[in-house]
C-alpha cells in the first residue's frame, strides 16, 4: 500500500431533481479536484439528484395523495440513475484517464423503487453500489432499504481499501463493525450535512475504525430544488410544495477529512469548495497498536456477528 494518498471532498450544490445535468456538474467537479491532485474524491449524499428536502421543510410533503409529493417521485424516478447507466461514460472515462476514484450519492432506480446509493468509480472497473440499509424516518416515503449485497469495500491494487456507509448507518453498531471487519483504510461516511452531531459519528468512526474518514457533506437552498425542478420538466403542484417551503441555505457543507485518531485534517465551511488533504497510512498502523475492535480488541469467543450477503430479490426465478 503507498505510503501516502490524497483525498479530496467536493462539497457543492447538486442539481436536484435533474440527474443528466448533474451528472454533467459532476464531471467537472471531478475534472478540478483531479487535477488539483486528488486520488480519491468524495461526494455527499445523493448528489445526483439532491436530497429530498421536501420531506423535512414542507409540512404537508407527507399527506396521502398530495399531488406535490406524487409529482416529485414520478420525476425521481424518470431520472434515476440505473445499473450501468450509460449517462455514466464521461464520469468513467475521467476516472479512467486520471487514474482516481470517485465516491458519490445518487438516486437508483431498480424496477419500480428508488434506493440511495453510494456509488464508488473505480478506473477500469464497474462502479461500486452500497445502498443505504435503512433509510431515516421521512426518508422511507422515497427510498427502499438495501441488503447486504453492498456491503462490499474496493480493494485497490495497492492494496487500500475504501467502503462508504451513509448517514446514520454510521450510527448503526453492526455495520460499522461488518466494515471494520473487511478492513478499511479509507471510508466515506455520505451527508447531507455534516452538523455537530455527524461530526461526532465520522470522528468516533475513525478512531474505532482506525481509518481515515472522508465526511462528506453537501449545500443546498430552496431555490436549488425549484431550478432543478424546472430542468427536469417542471410541474405545478411539485412546484407550489418546493415554494412553501423555507428559503433560506438549507443544507450547509461542514464536510471534513478526519484521521484514525480524530484529529480533523481539512475542514470545510457552509459554501461551495473543494477541501483536500494528504493522508499518511502509516498512522493507521500506528493507532492499530492500542485498538484493534475486528482483532486484538475483540471477544469472538463472547461476540459473534453473522451478515447476510445474499441480495434480498424478493422474486426468483428458476427453470427447474
Amino acid at each position: 500500500m503507498r505510503k501516502t494518498i490524497n483525498a479530496a471532498i467536493v462539497q457543492a450544490a447538486p442539481v436536484p431533481l435533474a440527474i443528466d445535468h448533474g451528472i454533467e456538474q459532476l464531471v467537472q467537479h471531478v475534472d478540478k479536484a483531479a487535477r488539483d491532485g486528488a486520488e480519491i474524491i468524495a461526494f455527499g449524499e445523493t448528489f445526483l439528484g439532491g436530497y429530498p428536502l421536501w420531506l423535512d421543510e414542507a409540512s404537508d410533503a407527507a399527506m396521502w395523495d398530495h399531488p406535490g409529493t406524487q409529482a416529485l417521485h414520478r420525476i425521481m424516478l424518470e431520472n434515476a440513475v440505473v445499473e450501468g447507466d450509460q449517462r455514466f461514460a464521461p464520469l468513467q472515462e475521467l476516472v479512467d484517464r486520471h487514474d482516481v476514484m470517485v465516491s458519490v450519492g445518487a438516486h437508483e432506480r431498480r424496477r419500480s423503487s428508488l434506493y440511495n446509493n453510494q456509488l464508488l468509480f473505480r478506473p477500469n472497473a464497474k462502479p461500486l453500489s452500497h445502498r443505504k440499509l435503512v433509510p431515516t424516518h421521512g426518508e422511507r416515503l422515497i427510498w427502499m432499504r438495501g441488503d447486504g449485497s453492498t456491503l462490499k469495500p474496493h480493494v485497490a491494487e495497492d492494496g487500500s481499501v475504501i467502503g462508504s456507509l451513509i448517514c446514520w448507518e454510521n450510527w448503526m453498531p453492526m455495520a460499522r463493525a461488518a466494515m471494520h471487519n473487511q478492513g478499511e483504510h479509507i471510508h466515506v461516511a455520505a451527508w447531507p450535512t455534516v452538523r455537530e452531531s455527524y461530526s461526532v459519528a465520522s470522528r468516533h468512526y475513525a478512531f474505532e475504525g482506525r481509518c481515515f474518514v472522508l465526511a462528506a457533506g453537501t449545500i443546498q437552498h430552496q431555490s436549488d430544488l425549484l431550478h432543478g425542478l424546472e430542468l427536469a420538466g417542471g410541474n405545478a403542484a411539485a412546484h407550489e410544495l418546493l415554494s412553501a417551503m423555507d428559503s433560506k441555505q438549507l443544507q450547509s457543507g461542514g464536510s471534513q477529512i478526519v484521521a484514525p485518531d480524530t484529529s480533523i485534517l481539512a475542514q470545510a465551511g457552509s459554501q461551495s469548495e473543494i477541501i483536500i488533504a494528504e493522508l499518511d497510512m502509516e498512522q493507521i498502523g500506528e493507532a492499530l497498536t492500542s485498538l484493534d475492535t475486528d482483532g486484538h480488541y475483540s471477544r469472538p469467543d463472547i461476540f459473534e456477528l453473522s451478515v447476510n450477503t445474499k441480495a434480498q430479490d424478493g422474486v426468483v426465478w428458476s427453470d427447474s
